[in-house]
């Protein structure tokens, strides 16, 4: 997207939302281009994401401990004909 600085006073806020979502914004003077206004955020490359998501899994799975069987969590509230106490 091409836009006059003039232009782009009024509007910053919407361009640099359009620019952190990857759109080019590109400001003109003149009529000819001055600016670029890119995001400041890096985009991941595919390999950097899966390397992200194999950490996490391998995090995870160390925290991940068996509990109690939710089968027959609840049985306290109930006797021995299935009734509630």
């Amino acid at each position: 997207m091409h836009i006059a600085v003039t232009e782009a006073k009024g509007q910053l806020t919407e361009l640099v939302r359009r620019a952190e979502a990857g759109e080019e914004v590109v400001l003109t003077r003149h009529g000819q281009p001055a600016v670029r206004l890119v995001s400041a955020r890096a985009k991941p490359t595919p390999e950097e994401k899966a390397a992200a998501i194999a950490a996490i899994r391998k995090r995870a799975a160390k925290k991940a401990t068996p509990g109690p069987c939710a089968a027959r969590s609840q049985d306290f509230l109930y006797d021995e004909h299935g009734l509630p106490k």
